[in-house]
């Protein structure tokens, strides 16, 4: 059944995604978080001092100013229909897409919409066909409500390094030493928090009972037994865990691991620490 949703739910990102194959985006040298703001920034101030008609021809334009490196400007009216869209404006420009989910099975325009009632301006998390690399990768952007329309600008997320993974773990551990490990174990499981980012996230695990107390990936293993986990190569990855971190006070675990975010087999690494009676981990994947 889960497989079968996620089937279902690549192939509703592939109709939509797949009209951009022609669009000179595809190509383009991939754009940073801040050139992304910036054209956001741009899209709403025209759009502003403009108007909406004039507005959606320039972002409609392929070789305008709202189309740059793999960015681009996109509208959608409140019945999710698009009116603008930069990457590819002759085939999505009037395609309803209201339904439509990303590859994660979440109803992405009608996410759109919603939390575009609440605030004027959002920032959300998505997950998305990159037709440049052709993975499927974490993909955020920016939204501004404007009338019946809601705007946004959106860009790959970096793929986490080493030092990413590092940095967080150190963050985490931190924080338990700050304001101990109870409110540190409710940050971690929180999925709107900074220590769920990209492709990282926080995961504890209680030494003595070896359960899971938090999993920002997946906060409903909390509970669940860790200690007999293997890997897809049968590897026990945690039993390692626990015993470098009991015997060293931290570590790292090589294994193989379900990107939860590109849905692949990747070798992964994590970090491991002990904190206060639990253990406290950061991984990262390498294709």
């Amino acid at each position: 059944m889960i497989r079968h949703s996620l089937r279902r739910a690549l192939a509703s990102c592939l109709l939509v995604a797949a009209a951009t194959v022609a669009a000179p985006v595809a190509a383009a040298e991939r754009a940073t978080p801040r050139e992304a703001r910036v054209l956001f920034d741009q899209a709403v101030k025209y759009l502003e001092a403009n108007g909406p008609e004039k507005a959606w021809n320039a972002f409609n334009d392929r070789k305008g100013p709202f189309v740059k490196k793999d960015l681009y400007v996109y509208v959608i009216d409140r019945q999710g229909t698009y009116v603008a869209n930069g990457a590819a404006p002759d085939s999505l420009v009037g395609l309803k897409v209201l339904d439509s989910v990303d590859a994660a099975g979440n109803p992405l325009f009608r996410h759109m919409i919603a939390v575009t009632d609440k605030q004027t301006e959002a920032r959300i998390r998505y997950v998305w066909l990159n037709r440049k690399t052709n993975h499927v990768e974490p993909k955020f952007a920016w939204l501004h409500r404007q009338g019946e329309h809601v705007l946004g600008v959106g860009y790959y997320a970096p793929r986490s390094t080493a030092d990413d993974a590092r940095k967080m773990l150190d963050e985490a551990s931190a924080l338990v030493k700050k304001q101990g490990i109870v409110a540190a174990l409710a940050r971690f499981n929180d999925q709107r928090d900074s220590f769920v980012r990209d492709d990282l996230y926080v995961f504890a695990i209680n030494l003595e009972s070896g359960k899971f107390e938090a999993h920002g990936m997946n906060p409903k293993w909390t509970g669940a037994d860790a200690s007999e986990l293997r890997d897809v190569e049968g590897r026990p990855l945690v039993q390692e865990m626990l015993a470098q971190v009991k015997n060293q006070g931290e570590g790292r675990v090589d294994y193989v691991w379900r990107n939860p975010v590109t849905n692949a087999v990747e070798k992964k690494r994590s970090f491991v620490r002990r904190a206060n009676g639990s253990l406290i981990g950061v991984g990262f994947y390498s294709e």
